[in-house]
């Protein structure tokens, strides 16, 4: 065993062996992989091997299909066969809500080079036989689904790395990881500690306790997961006899289980809602290649629906029930990326689809660690992506949850419950009197909406327009016409100070830093000049600067900038970064009258000359101290003010009290975000992600490559002088009763091909009918959506939708997203179409925002 390398991999299951391998592909040979036990020792081995592309996050479904591509490669380098089944599969819809959620998919998937297509129950049925296509009303198939051999592929990325020059210790458990001052890493192990520059956290279900030996707690939990194996059935014996194919795999949302063929007979697994977590607290390192006690009547509901479902299983026999532990994150997706606070310190754990995702993990995090940045857009699995709150408990709430409703499908206005309320502000009591319903906002309880009095304050979840729809457009109008509170604590806040701030913030971001009193809008991008950050900045005095940004992004955000803080010599202390968290809250007023409010809350000067737009200023409101921001992401007249938790219930009362001869309203952050549509304001992770240029992203403005070189500023300048390939656009859409929810496909009636969205890669699996033969077009009723690819006559996939929803004041349905620059500017009528659950609906892009186009009323 060596003693210095430049990386250390802990943990042999297949993600600690693709980041191996793609880490050595990368050049990195130096490196080094430490097991404690056999390869595939933890989850790996007992795994089900099934594999598949579709994800909630379109950016995870692409490293997703990308691990499945990977499998060739890694056969034809190392030997080692990794089994592989490339069988297709089917998702099946019982419900008309299910079949939308699969219409949602099918067209998401056109713009990821996805073949998905919309079928029939019979046409599913023709590929497994076994199913009762009367309990269904449509299904979608996918030609990138099937199984492997998890050992097999294990032992192909660890064959395949060692032929790069890896190296892999077995039987040799990490006991302790210290770091030295230059922020290297001694890795302490049973025959001796290893000197590297880098550790990466692999530990699968031993991951949380790497991270405790290095202080930090990982949302991360086990749970128990079980899956039986049939014995051989002549039904599948003579199936593929007849076909001379293999079966599918099946999903069934209904009974929360998943099917395929295994040998001569069936495999059938669930994820039951009466999940069991393994060792919540702490893992035994004793634990290796065992099983755990199987519980059948803890998954006998969901394999009664099966039976229903499936009757050709329910005679079979049964010849083993694996229950073994698999790790997960709170919402199922993996934990990658360095840890913020910690030196070289990468995580690659939580990935409980390890045979689906390990490919894409490891490309992503190997990209990472070798050229600094992921090469995607990894944020759906960015460790950065949970904060403080994310606890041991709450985890281990959350994954229990988050695992129950694993194959339920999720509306876009419904809150998951668990683990909740874990952080609130002094208002909660206030809000929820006042009959808001609250939403999960980063771990902070925040108003989304108020119901009537008398009326339950509850969503009737959907993913057509639901019963928040009439308050919502009420605490808009009412804000419009007169004025509006709502509580906005859930923006990040920071300060940044000392004698090296200025020059600090204009090294990070592509604005100009304001003057004292006063605040800008910058965006922040990365060394390659794309989106990663979104601020408002006030100057508040003399070295010191206030930020606000996005609640979900604070560690992400603080990552970036402790990475670039001064390290070393007479600079080393002149910037100094605190993040507020919630020991700093606040309220927003906006509205015609909202000054007419504020006036009577302070004792200074607030008018048009005195208080302009984007000042910043320091005051008493209501007799509490409190800093105001003359600006709100209404584009409205409108005011933030921000004090301690203290002072939060006295400055709101005083706002009420006040307020009432205005006819003021609270308001929620569904008004909020239809506000800033229908002012074509962009959000953080919807419109503007590190996919995305500054220019690609209509941030011009904000975008000055005259002053400082700002990280990513070369980068910048050649995206400004060659002009950028996409432009974030706003559109007003022909919707019916339904708005975009985000990830719609934009359609143009145009000739050309703008290569703005990836064509049908090809990949994978023929669909075939009762006798084997190959098929390509459904029978189902579908319309526009049972067309498969990005063409569909004169018609072509251009982009796709970032986010969007209804417009209340202006009374418009309205979509935010990117499509090619040529077409940017191009307001004609019949030229666009989104589709939104299986139907086209016109849609025409207006440049200039509907409401207030000149930005009078927020300036006056």
């Amino acid at each position: 065993m060596k003693s210095h390398v430049k990386a250390v991999v802990i943990g042999g299951g297949v993600v600690g062996c693709s980041v191996l391998y793609h880490l050595a592909k990368a050049g990195w040979t130096d490196i080094m992989l430490i097991e404690r036990s056999e390869l595939t020792s933890g989850s790996s081995w007992h795994a089900a091997g099934g594999f598949h592309t579709l994800n909630g996050d379109p950016n995870v479904a692409k490293l997703q299909a990308y691990t499945v591509q990977l499998y060739k490669e890694i056969e034809e380098i190392s030997g080692q066969s990794c089994s592989l089944h490339l069988t297709g599969g089917v998702m099946m819809a019982d419900t008309p809500e299910r079949m939308d959620f699969l219409r949602l998919a099918h067209a998401k998937g056109r713009y990821l080079g996805m073949d998905t297509e919309l079928i029939t129950p019979s046409e599913a049925k023709a590929m497994f036989p076994l199913m009762d296509e009367k309990n269904f009303v449509g299904a979608m198939w996918d030609p990138v689904e099937g199984h492997l051999d998890p050992s097999g592929t294990t032992i192909a990325y660890s064959k395949a790395a060692k032929k790069l020059g890896a190296e892999i210790v077995l039987r040799n458990r990490v006991v302790d990881l210290t770091q030295q001052p230059d922020g290297t890493w001694n890795v302490v192990t049973e025959q001796g500690t290893v000197h590297s520059e880098h550790v990466v956290n692999c530990g699968g279900l031993w991951a949380r306790e790497i991270g405790r030996m290095v202080g930090v707690e990982l949302p991360v939990l086990a749970m128990e997961h079980m899956y039986l194996l049939t014995e051989p059935m002549p039904e599948v014996e003579e199936f593929n006899k007849s076909t001379g194919r293999e079966m599918i795999g099946v999903l069934d949302f209904k009974g929360e289980i998943y099917t395929r063929q295994e040998r001569n007979g069936i495999l059938l697994g669930t994820y039951e809602k009466a999940c069991k977590p393994w060792s919540p607290v702490n893992t035994p390192w004793d634990f290796g290649h065992e099983l755990l006690q199987p519980d059948i009547d803890r998954i006998a509901p969901s394999l009664e629906i099966g039976f229903k479902h499936f009757p050709g299983i329910e005679k079979a026999g049964i010849k083993q029930i694996i229950n073994g532990p698999f790790t997960f994150a709170l919402d199922g997706n993996p934990l990658v990326g360095p840890v913020q606070g910690l030196t070289n310190f990468w995580c690659a754990c939580a990935v409980m689809a390890g045979f689906s995702q390990g490919g894409g993990v490891g490309l992503a995090l190997s990209n990472w660690m070798v050229h600094g940045d992921p090469g995607f857009d990894v944020w759906g699995m960015d460790v950065a992506r949970f904060g403080e709150w994310a606890s041991l408990r709450y985890t281990n709430a959350k994954v229990r949850e988050n695992y129950s409703r694993r194959f339920s499908i999720r509306f876009p206005n419904e809150e998951l419950p668990a683990a909740r309320p874990a952080q609130t502000t002094p208002l909660y009591d206030t809000m929820v009197a006042n009959n808001a319903v609250m939403g999960d906002s980063w771990g902070l309880e925040t108003p989304l909406w108020f119901a009537p009095k008398g009326k339950e304050p509850k969503d009737i979840v959907s993913f057509h327009r639901s019963n928040d729809f009439g308050p919502i457009g009420e605490e808009v109008r009412a804000t419009r016409e007169h004025v509006g509170v709502t509580e906005i604590a859930n923006f990040a806040k920071y300060e940044v100070s000392g004698p090296g701030a200025e020059d600090f913030l204009n090294r990070l971001m592509t604005n100009r830093m304001p003057k004292v009193g006063r605040i800008v809008l910058t965006p922040m991008v990365n060394e390659f000049g794309k989106l990663i950050g979104d601020f408002t900045i006030a100057k508040s005095g003399e070295d010191r600067f206030m930020i606000w940004g996005s609640s979900a992004a604070q560690k992400y955000h603080m990552r970036w900038f402790e990475k670039h803080l001064p390290k070393d010599g007479p600079r080393a202390s002149e910037v100094r970064i605190h993040r507020f968290d919630q020991t700093l809250v606040g309220l927003s007023i906006a509205g015609p009258k909202s000054r007419d409010l504020l006036q009577k809350l302070v004792d200074v000067d607030v008018s048009t000359k005195a208080f302009r737009f984007m000042d910043f200023r320091q005051m008493a409101v209501g007799g509490a101290p409190c800093m105001v921001n003359r600006i709100t992401y209404t584009g409205d007249l409108g005011y933030e003010i921000w004090m301690a938790p203290a002072y939060q219930r006295l400055v709101y009362k005083a706002i009420k009290d006040a307020g009432a001869e205005f006819g003021i309203v609270d308001f929620g952050m569904r008004a909020l975000l239809s506000m800033r549509l229908e002012k074509n304001f962009p959000t953080w992770f919807r419109e503007l992600r590190p996919i995305y240029g500054p220019f690609e992203g209509s941030m011009d403005r904000f975008i000055k490559l005259e002053k400082n070189d700002f990280i990513g500023r070369e980068a910048s300048a050649k995206e400004h002088a060659e002009g950028p390939k996409l432009r974030r656009v706003s559109f007003i859409v022909d919707a019916a009763d339904a708005d975009v929810m985000g990830d719609e496909p934009i359609w143009a009636k145009v000739s050309k091909d703008y290569g703005t969205v990836e064509k049908p890669h090809g990949y994978g699996a023929p669909r075939f009918d009762t006798s084997g033969k190959e098929v390509r077009g459904s029978k189902a009723a579908e319309g526009a959506s049972a067309v498969r690819g990005i063409v569909d006559g004169e018609w072509r996939v251009v982009g796709w939708v970032t986010s969007g929803g209804y417009a209340h004041y202006v009374q418009k349905s309205m979509a935010q997203g990117y499509v090619p620059a040529a077409l940017a500017e191009d307001e004609s009528a019949g030229l666009f179409e989104i589709e939104i659950l299986g139907h086209r609906r016109p849609a025409r892009i207006n440049v200039e925002p509907p409401f207030d186009p000149s930005g009078e009323k927020m300036r006056t």
